[in-house]
């Protein structure tokens, strides 16, 4: 598996999206996708799977120097003793003594970012967390974070697919060698049937869904967290890596609609 290193972390490029999976679903996803080769695992708070993912991480026998796992605090957690509590209950339920990165999930209207930063900071100062990040991040955010408040941010995790142009923040990070963490890389399943990506697919013995993983794991600075349960899934997402693309592909995937974004709750910022 081919890393993306950024803050002193080696990333996967290819991680296990867990959203929406809980309890047994969830362990046994986590289980089959490490005795697979996966070996980036990505959680949050508000995902209330970080005790299921901590069992499965636990049974695996995977050496922990080798794993990567991301967790996230919730947008209700910003000040710092919330963040600092949630951050500790995350580690209890995920039974770790450190995570690889720790993101703010979404931005909050009245969050006190240079407060947030120093919380974040010292969590990675204590060692407790091995690098810092964010999700949902604009530019407008991702400069006063970077440029003001110069935090160290190992990523933003944002939703990224063949079906919605984030030309522009991709821009920026790739200006400030900050990797862009893709999820809801396959439009929710909406990928998997569209006929461009089939037709492309045909062509290199792929599915849809691998023509579109690979479309965004082709490109610089990018790692991509596909969610599934289903072992055979999490298989054909890893030999989506196998796959590639040529030009004229390219060239079909820029024609399809960029628009669809599946997720934009109402506290999401204004988005680029």
């Amino acid at each position: 598996m081919e890393n993306l290193t950024t803050q002193g972390i080696a990333l996967p490029r290819l991680g296990l999206g867990t959203f929406r999976m809980q309890g047994d679903v969830c362990r046994a996803a986590v289980e089959s996708a490490l005795a697979l080769g996966y070996r980036h695992i990505d959680t949050a708070e508000m995902y209330a799977n970080e005790e299921a993912i901590g069992a499965a991480i636990a049974a695996s026998g995977v050496v922990r120097k080798d794993l990567h796992v991301t967790t996230k605090v919730w947008n209700e957690n910003l000040a710092p003793e919330a963040m600092r509590r949630a951050f500790d209950k995350s580690l209890k339920k995920l039974r770790l003594d450190q995570v690889d990165l720790y993101l703010v999930h979404w931005p909050a209207p009245n969050m006190n970012l240079p407060a947030m930063f120093e919380t974040l900071m010292k969590l990675k100062e204590e060692g407790r967390t091995r690098a810092i990040g964010v999700a949902n991040f604009n530019i407008a955010l991702l400069k006063t974070v970077v440029e003001e408040i110069r935090a160290p941010i190992a990523c933003n995790q944002i939703e990224y697919h063949v079906m919605l142009d984030q030309t522009k923040v991709a821009k920026y990070l790739a200006a400030k060698s900050i990797p862009l963490v893709a999820y809801c890389p396959l439009a929710q399943g909406r990928a998997a049937s569209d006929e461009t990506l089939l037709a492309i697919g045909r062509k290199h013995g792929a599915s849809a869904a691998q023509v579109a993983l690979s479309w965004l794991l082709d490109q610089d600075g990018v790692a991509a967290i596909p969610k599934t349960s289903r072992r055979e899934s999490q298989k054909a997402n890893l030999d989506a890596l196998k796959v590639k693309l040529d030009d004229d592909d390219r060239k079909k995937i820029a024609g399809l609609p960029k628009n669809r974004r599946c997720v934009s709750p109402g506290f999401a910022p204004a988005w680029d």
